[in-house]
């Protein structure tokens, strides 16, 4: 299924904030976070305070309980409690070099009330379509980052945090050999 790229954009930058806590503390300080936003090219105001920065971290707690939900029916819950804490109330915006796309709150809003709603509305989309199961955790069995599945027939299987992919596939391969040889 195709998404629109503001849905597309909300879902991985959701994982990439989730990632962020996953294996080390991505986010220690302001700083990290303001060079985080600049990466995820997040619009908006941003206070670059401390409580700011716990807020996020918070918020990131939270996208992760979705995709540990398990379910659909599960996770609808989740996604509504962050589309209710945000007072979302969505617009279609255009700024800088992005045509006409959703936003879910105002500018002016708190970092974690806008981040947290834009990732609830792309969740949104998913569970309308019926397609939750493309919030997944890396296969490697080393990782445990979270991702969301673009592909056209849901089949990617690893992050793109590290080398996930390489490395389970040349282990697989190193001990075909070894039981080979």
């Amino acid at each position: 299924m195709l998404y629109a790229h503001d849905t597309q954009e909300a879902l991985v930058t959701a994982a990439a904030l989730v990632n962020t806590g996953v294996e080390t503390e991505d986010l220690p300080d302001v700083p990290a976070l303001l060079a985080w936003l600049d990466e995820h090219r997040m619009s908006g105001v941003r206070r670059g305070t401390r409580t700011e920065l716990v807020e996020v971290q918070e918020l990131r707690d939270r996208l992760h309980d979705v995709w540990r939900a398990g379910s659909a029916d599960a996770a609808v819950p989740l996604v509504n409690a962050i589309l209710a804490d945000a007072e979302a109330r969505p617009y279609l915006t255009r700024h800088d070099d992005v045509d006409w796309h959703l936003h879910v709150t105002a500018s002016d809003q708190p970092l974690a009330h806008r981040l947290g709603a834009e990732a609830a509305m792309g969740f949104v989309d998913l569970l309308r379509a019926g397609d939750f199961a493309r919030l997944k955790t890396c296969a490697a069995a080393d990782c445990e980052a979270v991702l969301v599945d673009l592909s056209k027939n849901s089949s990617k299987r690893f992050c793109d945090t590290g080398n996930c992919a390489n490395r389970t596939h040349v282990a697989a391969y190193r001990a075909r050999k070894r039981t080979a040889g």
